[in-house]
């Protein structure tokens, strides 16, 4: 019989109201879950870790890495087939991101969640969970972690939260998913092409990620050299630009031995140096590593792996430039 681990964390696939605060917290165990699924697979057998009981937004690195660890952990196991991660809708693409640069396993793993919390009459989590458990049992094997919601499931490296509350949160822009639930079916459209697994047994939580605005200046990237960071990502303009002022705060976070990437902070397409007087050939040309079509949130988990895994800055840019097309 094949076993699938289901690795509970909270999120909204776990949250009831609390009518003594009126809010809406994580508090349903594992097996409650369970519990809710319209048909259980009696072929399986599902064996239920309860990581944490969190929502996402009190996620951090460390907790994120040590959940990619957990999984790295079952999947270790011969008789273990795949395993299913249940996470909060807010933070899981990052969450997911970091399991997939670490986790060595070819075996499935899949995040899922619900936007509609479980006492909704028409909550989305089941029907989630269901899928996202087929998925993990199904023996498809080599697509990295993935991301399944509404019947669709991403690569980690390519989804995006893309709506705050509707039933269809994820999408991968202009990179399509994976494939989708389609009754009994798997149906895969494609696999992914840019994919890395980082050996470390640690993460560096202590890179900052900032997003420019019209008028940005250096303040910002002067706190954080200040304060203690190891790594800037910047959500630059367009094809990755920046003022003048903040090339200049560039230049200094770079003298400090800080790498700093760039990211654009457009939802769709990649940066690339272009322009001068501030744009991204003079950011290139002070040493910041351009991170393709990378998100600022996934660059700042790879920057985060890197640097937790000593890499010089040749091979964060190596790598960096290898995830991010």
């Amino acid at each position: 019989m094949k076993r699938v681990v289901l690795i509970t964390t909270g999120g909204t696939i776990a949250s009831r109201f609390d009518p003594t605060h009126g809010w809406v917290s994580a508090s349903a165990s594992g097996n409650e879950l369970l519990q809710t699924l319209h048909e259980r697979p009696s072929e399986l057998s599902i064996e239920v870790d309860e990581f944490c009981n969190l929502g996402s937004f009190n996620f951090d690195l460390d907790i994120a890495f040590r959940l990619a660890q957990r999984i790295a952990e079952h999947l270790a196991r011969p008789e273990v087939a795949g395993a299913v991660v249940t996470h909060g809708t807010d933070t899981m693409e990052e969450s997911a991101f970091l399991a997939d640069l670490v986790v060595p396993s070819e075996k499935p793993v899949v995040f899922t969640g619900a936007q509609r919390y479980a006492e909704e009459p028409d909550t989305d989590g089941p029907r989630n969970l269901g899928d996202a458990i087929r998925l993990a049992a199904s023996g498809l094997e080599g697509l990295g972690t993935v991301i399944l919601f509404d019947q669709e499931f991403h690569a980690a490296r390519d989804a995006t939260k893309t709506h705050a509350y509707r039933v269809g949160a994820f999408s991968s822009m202009g990179h399509g998913m994976l494939g989708e639930i389609d009754g009994e079916r798997i149906v895969l459209h494609r696999r992914p092409v840019r994919r890395s697994t980082i050996r470390t047994q640690r993460i560096e939580p202590f890179v900052d990620l900032i997003k420019l605005v019209v008028g940005s200046d250096a303040r910002f990237l002067r706190t954080a050299i200040q304060s203690g960071a190891k790594g800037l990502v910047l959500e630059a303009f367009g094809r990755g630009n920046a003022t003048l002022s903040v090339l200049q705060g560039v230049r200094e976070a770079i003298a400090a031995g800080l790498p700093v990437v760039i990211t654009t902070r457009c939802p769709q397409g990649r940066v690339e140096p272009i322009y001068g007087n501030g744009g991204g050939k003079d950011l290139a040309a002070a040493g910041a590593i351009f991170a393709g079509d990378l998100t600022g949130v996934k660059a700042r988990v790879l920057l985060s792996v890197l640097l937790g895994a000593g890499a010089s800055h040749a091979m964060i840019a190596e790598h960096i430039a290898k995830l991010g097309g």
